[in-house]
Order: C-alpha cells, then structure tokens, then sequence
C-alpha cells in the first residue's frame, strides 16, 4: 500500500497519494485510457497542461499529462502510451489496481490569456491527450472563448487518439475540428483528409489579431507549424506550446528536464514562444 498523507494536511510532493484505477479503453495499439480516482475521494486538483507522477508498486515512476478537465469531477483521465517498463505496466493492470500518484506538477495552460480569444488548438500524434484537458474546458466554458479551431495529424488512421471525442467535436457546434493522417495502409479503409498537419491551415480563416496558437505535439512538428502560423500572421507573442521531457521528479531538483536556465516540470512543461525560441534544445 502506497503511504497516505495525515489528515487534515496538503498531500506532500513527495509521497505518493494511493489512487484506484475505475476503467481502461483501448485509444491505439500503442496507447490506453485510464480513468483514475483518488483514494480519499478528493478532487486531483489539476489544471489542463499540468501532469502527475503515475507510480506501480514495485517499479519506478513517470511523468503522464492529464487528458480530462478539472471541471470534470469525481475522477480524472490519463492518456499512456506503451513505451517502457512502467508504461507496459500499467497497460497490463485491471480495473480495481492500485496506483501511486504525485502531483499535479508543472505550468499549466494560462487560461486567462486564452480567454476572450479565437483559440487555435493544434495537436500531432498523442499530443492530443494533454490537450484534450484543454479541449474539454473550452467545452465545459464555452462563453469564454470566441472561434475554436481544433486541427489534428496522426501517422496513420489507426494512430488516431479518442476517436469518439473527435466524432463528437466534428459533429458539434463547438470546434471547428480537422484531422488529417501522414498516410494510409494499402489495405485501410479511410476516407478523411491525408499529409501533414500544417496542410490544415492553408485555408483556414482566422483573424490574427484575436487568436492565440497552442500547439502539443512531439518536437518535429513544431518547427513547421510555427513557419506556417507566421506566415498566417500570428505573433510569437500569441503562441503557446507544451514541450516534452523526461521530467523525473517534477518537482525541480533533479535537473533531467533542463532546458539552459529552465526546468520543463516547474517553469512549463506550458511555455510561450519568446521564453524558449532562442534556448538550445527547446524546438
């Protein structure tokens, strides 16, 4: 059994709170969702961008995005892809596991710029997962925020995550919603846009001045995309972006997610552009 914190005291950053696990849906070959609730019954407490430290007794641990809104009460989602011990772990465990979890840790998404604003929400392969967080917000508060665009690249139709949520969002009136896949087996069944994510936004109105860019995705595609959103008009100043790191502790004292002078667990993993564009490794 994981340690508990005393009552009537915040859970420290550096027990494990014991957390139960309630569902697992299969997203992609490589990728599960896990529905999760604390032991206590309490809230999580996150942000959308923010992350926990999933642990399985035994094992170690690893930094997982949260992939539900806070709004959503009485549990909360984690997207994980299968990619080592830990995470193949946890994609063998059962309704009913118990689990370790510290957090939530890290910058959010900083919802008060983003408010009033036209949203461009852009997503490449399992980035969708940390930004989902943010998508179910701007559902939940809708009146906030003004033009939605929702624009999404996976490698191949199978690759795509939470295709309910995406058939949800194209078929509603909240999101302007796009998906897109690099390619198609010879043998798929797939009759949905084709290439990379950045074809998206050839033809997409939007109005500069009111929008604001966020983008969560594996490094690649950043690069491309902000050629493209410059070109389109959007200012540096206006544009967000979730970077990846192997963040060990989350709480700034290891120093495996340096960034130069920043920590992607306490000053991001949420940055804006000016803040990292010129840091060594950043994009």
């Amino acid at each position: 059994m994981q340690p508990r914190p005393c009552p009537n005291q915040p859970p420290s950053v550096y027990a494990p709170r014991p957390c139960r696990l309630l569902s697992v849906t299969d997203l992609t070959p490589q990728e599960k969702l896990f529905r999760l609730q604390l032991h206590d019954g309490e809230e999580l407490g996150h942000l959308p961008g923010q992350f926990v430290q999933v642990s399985v007794p035994g094992l170690t641990e690893a930094p997982i995005s949260v992939a539900s809104s806070p709004d959503r009460h009485g549990a909360f989602d984690l997207g994980v892809r299968r990619a080592g011990r830990l995470t193949t772990a946890l994609h063998a465990l059962r309704p009913g596991a118990l689990l370790g979890i510290r957090g939530p840790f890290g910058r959010p998404f900083q919802l008060d710029a983003l408010a009033g604003k036209d949203l461009l929400l852009i997503a490449g392969g399992c980035g969708l997962a940390p930004l989902r967080s943010l998508l179910q917000y701007c559902e939940d508060h809708r009146d906030r925020f003004g033009v939605l665009h929702l624009l999404y690249g996976a490698r191949s139709p199978a690759d795509l995550m939470f295709k309910e949520d995406l058939q949800e969002w194209q078929q509603g009136e909240c999101f302007d919603c796009r998906v897109t896949v690099d390619q198609v087996p010879a043998t798929g069944c797939y009759d949905g846009a084709t290439g990379l994510v950045t074809g998206l936004l050839g033809d997409l109105d939007l109005m500069p001045h009111r929008t604001v860019a966020v983008l969560v995705g594996p490094p690649p595609m950043y690069r491309p995309l902000l050629e493209v959103l410059e070109r389109k008009g959007i200012a540096k100043t206006s544009i967000m972006l979730s970077l990846e790191r192997m963040m060990r502790c989350g709480i700034g004292k290891c120093g495996h997610c340096s960034i130069e002078h920043l920590l992607c667990c306490q000053d991001g993993p949420v940055f804006w552009l000016p803040e990292i564009e010129y840091l060594r490794g950043a994009l």
